[in-house]
Parts: C-alpha cells; sequence; structure tokens
C-alpha cells in the first residue's frame, strides 16, 4: 500500500461515525472485493488497518484494499440485512460464499372467488396468500397432497366468477366424478362450504395444524351426536389423514411454539448451517445449506449470518431463536436461548444431529465422485491423530509367521495413498534366528528391508505399523532409531483375546489412541492388519507343502519336475524307483537321465 493509498485510507477512518452499518472494500480496479457489516462503524473499520491481524488471508485482503465505503442504518438488525443483501448483490471475492442461491417454491392461495392451492416460485402481489418458502419441491408437494387429502379443492384454471357460474359457462371435468372437487364451476358447491375449507387450509399452512384436528375431532364428535354418521365418519377420515401427518411430523409437545432452531457444523473450508422453525410442536421448515469460508471466519460470525440468511429467505418472524453458544447479534422483540436441558434442548440437539448427516451424506457424494478423496481423507486423519509431520501416503506393516520355530518366515505389506500396493509386498525367510522367537525374528526383517532401502535409495515409509504391541514396536524402534540412525513413526495393532484389533498404539512410551470400533480409519488400519497377517499365513503355509512335498528326487541334477512326475506316476514311490533296473527307468526318462538317476540315488548300475 503506497502512501497516496494509506493517506486516503487515513482520511475515511477519521470521519467514518461509531453507529452501527455496512462497509466495502474495494480493490485498485474499484471491484467490490469485502462487504461487512458492525454495530460500530468506526471501531469495525480501524480495526483491520490499527493492528497486525493473525490470519494470513486478512493480511492479503488488506494489502488490496484501495478504497473505502459506507452505509450507516438505525438498528443492527438493518446492518445484517444489508450486509446480506449486498453480499448477493456483488458476491464479493473474500466473502463468505453461500453455496445455494436459488428461488425456493411456496405454496400460494390464489386471491380469486373460489381459491386455487398450488405451488409456485413466482410472488405476484395481487392479493394472493404465500406460505412458505419451502426447502425443496419435495416438501411442498408432501404439504399439498396432505391438502387434497382432506380438501376437494379446485385445480381448473377457469376464471370463475358468480356470473359466469350462473350463465353455466364452464363444465365439471375428471376431478369432480372422482370426488376430488365438489364442482363449483357448475353451481354444485358453495361459496361459504369451500370458503370454510380455505380458511382451514390456511391454518394447516401456517403450522396451527393441532387446531385443525381439534376442530375436526370437535365437528366429527357432534354430527355423531346428532346422528349423522356418514357426515362424521367423513370427518373422521379428514381427522385420522392429518392425525398421521402429525405423527411423522411432531417432535416436541404442541406448546412449543413460533420457535427458530439453528446449529453449526464445522468441515474446513466449509460449514453447514441447519435450520429448523417450529410450530406447534412440528418442524413446519426443515432445512441445511453451506457456506465457504473465505477468511477463516469464526463459527459466530458464519452462524449470525446463516441466522440473518434463513430468517429472510423463509420470512420467519419467531420470537424465540435456539443457538448452541453464545453469538454477538442483538433482534429487537427477539429472545436468544442457549438450551441445557429440556424439549428446547432436545430441538437443539435435533438440528445438530441433521447437520452433522448432512456434513456425512456431503462427503460420501465427494467420494462417490472421486474415491481417492476418502483414502486422503483418513490419511489426513491419522496425521492428525499421531501428529505426524508427514501425511502416510506410504505406510509399512510386518508379521511373523512359524510353527514352535518351524520354517519361520515374516511378511511386509504395504499401501500406498491407502490402497494394497502389492507389487511391494515381501516375503522373507527367517536366516538367523533358531527357534520361536518373534522379536529377533523381527528384528531380523525390519534390519534387511531397510538397510536394503537406504542401500538401494529407494522411498521410506511415513510409517511402519507393527502386527503386536508394545514389545514389537520396541524392537523394531531399536532396529530403526538406534542402528540405522532412522527418523520412522512407529504404531503398533494389539488384537484382544478374540484375536480382533483392539487398540492402535503409538509414541514411546506406547500410549493407547483412542478409536471408534465402528470408523472408516478404525476399518482401514483392521484392514492393513488382517492383510499382512493373510500374506504372511499363506507363505507360511506354502513352505511347509513343500517341505512336506520334498524327496530324494528332488536333490538330484538334471531331475525336473517332469521327470519327476513321470516316474511317480510309474513306480508309485521313490522305494520303487531305487529297485527299478537301468532299462525299465530309461523306458520312461531316457538311458541318459536313467544313468543319472541311479548315480544320484547312489546306486550301483549294474
Amino acid at each position: 500500500m503506497n502512501d497516496d493509498t494509506l493517506k486516503h485510507i487515513k482520511s475515511i477512518l477519521s470521519v467514518i461515525p461509531e453507529k452501527p452499518g455496512c462497509y466495502e472494500y474495494f480493490d485498485e480496479k474499484g471491484t467490490i472485493i469485502y462487504v461487512g457489516k458492525a454495530k460500530n462503524l468506526k471501531r469495525r473499520v480501524s480495526s483491520y488497518f490499527n493492528k497486525q491481524q493473525d490470519s494470513a488471508k486478512t493480511r492479503v485482503l488488506v494489502k488490496q484494499i484501495r478504497d473505502i465505503k459506507y452505509f450507516v442504518v438505525e438498528t443492527e438488525e438493518d446492518a445484517f440485512l444489508l450486509e446480506n443483501n449486498l453480499i448477493k448483490q456483488y458476491r464479493p471475492r473474500y466473502n463468505v460464499l453461500l453455496k445455494d442461491d436459488k428461488t425456493y417454491p411456496s405454496i400460494v392461495v390464489k386471491n380469486e372467488y373460489f381459491p386455487r392451492v398450488y405451488s409456485t416460485r413466482n410472488i405476484v402481489r395481487d392479493g394472493s396468500k404465500y406460505y412458505g418458502p419451502y426447502p425443496s419441491v419435495y416438501t411442498a408437494k408432501v404439504m399439498l397432497q396432505l391438502i387434497k387429502e382432506l380438501y376437494p379443492i379446485r385445480t381448473c384454471r377457469y376464471p370463475l366468477t358468480p356470473e359466469s357460474i350462473r350463465e353455466g359457462k364452464y363444465k365439471v371435468c375428471l376431478e369432480y366424478h372422482i370426488k376430488r372437487c365438489k364442482g363449483p364451476c357448475e353451481g354444485l358447491q358453495t361459496l361459504e362450504e369451500y370458503q370454510q375449507n380455505i380458511t382451514e387450509i390456511k391454518e394447516i399452512l401456517r403450522g396451527n395444524i393441532s387446531q385443525v384436528s381439534k376442530h375436526l375431532f370437535d365437528e366429527m364428535q357432534r354430527l355423531a351426536g346428532e346422528l349423522k354418521f356418514e357426515e362424521a365418519q367423513k370427518l373422521k377420515e379428514k381427522y385420522e389423514a392429518i392425525e398421521n401427518y402429525r405423527s411423522k411430523s411432531t417432535v416436541v409437545p404442541p406448546m412449543l411454539h413460533n420457535i427458530d432452531v439453528f446449529s453449526i457444523t464445522e468441515n474446513d473450508p466449509s460449514v453447514y448451517i441447519n435450520y429448523l422453525h417450529i410450530g406447534n410442536g412440528a418442524i413446519v421448515q426443515a432445512y441445511t445449506f453451506e457456506y465457504k469460508k473465505r477468511l477463516d471466519e469464526s463459527k459466530e460470525e458464519l452462524l449470525v449470518l446463516g441466522i440473518v440468511e434463513m430468517r429472510q429467505r423463509f420470512q420467519s418472524r419467531a420470537k424465540e431463536i435456539i443457538v448452541p453458544f453464545p453469538i454477538d447479534m442483538e433482534l429487537e422483540g427477539v429472545n436468544i436461548t442457549i438450551p441445557q436441558r429440556g424439549d428446547k434442548k432436545k430441538l437443539l440437539d435435533l438440528s445438530i444431529m441433521n447437520g452433522k448427516q448432512y456434513k456425512i451424506d456431503k462427503l460420501k457424494q465427494a467420494e462417490k465422485l472421486n474415491p481417492e478423496q476418502r483414502n486422503t481423507r483418513l490419511l489426513k486423519e491419522i496425521q492428525e491423530m499421531l501428529h505426524l509431520k508427514e501425511r502416510p501416503v506410504q505406510i509399512e506393516c510386518f508379521d511373523n509367521s512359524n510353527i514352535q520355530g518351524s520354517d519361520a518366515v515374516a511378511a511386509c505389506v504395504v499401501f500406498k495413498m491407502g490402497k494394497p500396493s502389492k507389487q511391494d509386498y515381501r516375503k522373507y525367510n527367517i536366516k538367523t534366528v533358531v527357534g520361536p522367537d518373534d522379536y529377533a525374528s523381527m528384528k531380523e526383517v525390519v534390519r534387511r528391508r531397510y538397510q536394503r532401502a537406504l542401500d538401494e535409495q529407494t522411498p521410506l515409509p511415513n510409517l511402519i505399523i507393527t502386527d503386536g504391541g508394545k514389545g514389537q514396536m520396541e524392537v523394531v524402534r531399536s532396529v530403526i532409531e538406534d542402528e540405522l540412525h532412522l527418523s520412522i513413526p512407529i504404531a503398533g495393532l494389539a488384537k484382544d483375546s478374540h484375536h480382533r484389533t483392539a487398540e492402535l498404539l503409538f509414541g514411546f512410551p506406547p500410549e493407547v489412541i483412542g478409536l471408534k470400533l465402528d470408523s472408516p480409519l478404525f476399518h482401514l488400519l483392521t484392514r492393513i492388519q488382517d492383510e499382512v497377517h493373510r500374506f504372511a499365513i499363506t507363505f507360511h503355509r506354502d513352505k511347509r507343502s513343500k517341505k512336506q512335498n520334498h524327496s530324494e528326487l528332488d536333490d538330484i541334477k538334471g531331475i525336473g519336475e517332469k521327470s519327476k512326475t513321470a516316474l511317480l506316476k510309474k513306480f508309485k514311490s521313490v522305494k520303487r524307483i531305487k529297485e527299478a533296473s537301468l532299462e525299465e527307468l530309461g523306458e520312461v526318462i531316457g538311458q541318459a537321465k536313467a544313468k543319472q538317476l541311479k548315480e544320484g540315488l547312489n546306486i550301483t548300475i549294474k
């Protein structure tokens, strides 16, 4: 920032008022790069230039500011709304990015002689009554379906008037014949009866379902008392339909009414804000949306932005707002609550749960489109959990296998980016250890593997995992650090009495690292452990199988597998092969090989 710009900025700061309002920052091209709001404009704007900013992103923003404009408003609530509108209008580079800014459907009760009720995205100021907006077309359709089940209202677009009905200008359609409409177009339904239905529909759309349900129940009882059972039965069907709807949506007692609930779930660089509106114990509206951070905004700031956005979008006039933590926000006539227990706390927990579920669903969707993203996230979790300097893009795991010290072998499996790299798997015959000594065997194998890696300058792993507990970890550490002078993190996977992966160990002295047994990270580590165990066991079985099938014929030069098979097929055993004459053997494998065989078996040729 040059001297002229700094002088210009200081001149603005010297006159900016100590009142609520919004401010805009412009770059050298005159483009708005940031919009903010403040209770006290002078204090807030000056803070960008009077102190060293902790956030690197904010420091970058300040370096690009060339001009400042501001708007003074009457109240802080006005500042919230103005900021929200300015961000939508200009979409500044450094502001939080609202990822969802479409028009949402509403349900309209049309201002007509016989009002229609339908879903729309267009708001026309013609005296019609609009309800919503609803967070999805599906939600609006569910509400309309309920209304159609309860009330036979018209769906045609006839411009009905008293005159056109008297003149018989229009005729009933299929909806009348299937009893979904009572035919007001031909005067078959009175305006009074139709308007009574519309009144009840409006109450349902306001969220006052319990009042409509009570009215239907009382009317049903009255008709039954007057022995008008057919009419009472029709009301009973309506009552049961509306109670079925209530049973699916009621989550809190009916006395809780006209409440907004907000919660926030973080997933850098995104946050997910869940919004619920409660009317008479039912969730009238529910929606989760995403903000993208731009300047390391705090969750408190983002939640305030979300509250303003949702209340404006859904035209909420709720007098109580439930939030999970204190926020710097005051709305006239609105009580902001942080519940600790009871029904309101259950509402907040429900909102938090929905926010977390939305986060999980977004991750799953992203991982389906990009499977590598899931493995990257798991490796990042391991890095954070173990406080590793590098992401463990290459993990190597060791295991031993022997039976009472015989045919001792070891195996190493390699996982790259969370996936097995089978071409890098290695098998080891134990050469220097006599008897069943797992620790000594592990020492030999680790020493051989990483000494060779150093000699050949091949990549070293970012994390070594032992299939065992503290003892195995110490053995690996002694070779890696004390002998080879390498710095590779070492973890251990210990099993329980049922031979199931039970805990992750890390550090020296080793400490147990908490893992959720149903988490994807636990499943990845279990898979690594199962894979090295499978690989070592398979190698050990193959070695034992070859040993059991070994015979004297295998040690004779010139007698291959084909000759051996032919001899055994003919003579059935090595004993009979030894007893056979040179001519008999020659008939099977030829005279030259027969002579080699006799010499190899130390049998005098006759």
